[in-house]
């Protein structure tokens, strides 16, 4: 019980994104076209948390990582979730994305 309310708190370990990258993690930015296209993340697909079900296929193999990113957090946590429901066994919510960006260096 401890060990699930230091993860709903975010007091467990750190994700660190740039080794889930060097395993071959995929990044989705579930942002709008227009948002993605005023600056991303090098490398990181597009698909719009609108169509996000109907586009599982675009994110690739459902037993590799998965980092969601949005503009603040709100829409990869719901990315995250869709993923999560369709199957896909390591998704992470990144946030926003140039906090990510930050953080895989």
């Amino acid at each position: 019980m401890i060990e699930s309310l230091k993860r709903i708190l975010g007091l467990g370990p750190k994700t660190n994104y740039a080794q889930l990258l060097e395993q071959g993690a995929t990044i989705v930015d579930v942002r709008t076209k227009g948002e993605f296209s005023s600056g991303h993340i090098n490398g990181s697909k597009n698909i719009p948390l609108n169509s996000l079900g109907q586009n599982l296929k675009k994110v690739g193999d459902k037993n590799k990582p998965v980092i969601t990113c949005c503009a603040s957090g709100m829409r990869s946590a719901s990315a995250k979730n869709i993923l999560k429901s369709a199957g896909f066994t390591e998704v992470h919510n990144g946030g926003g994305w140039r906090n990510l960006q930050n953080k895989i260096g």
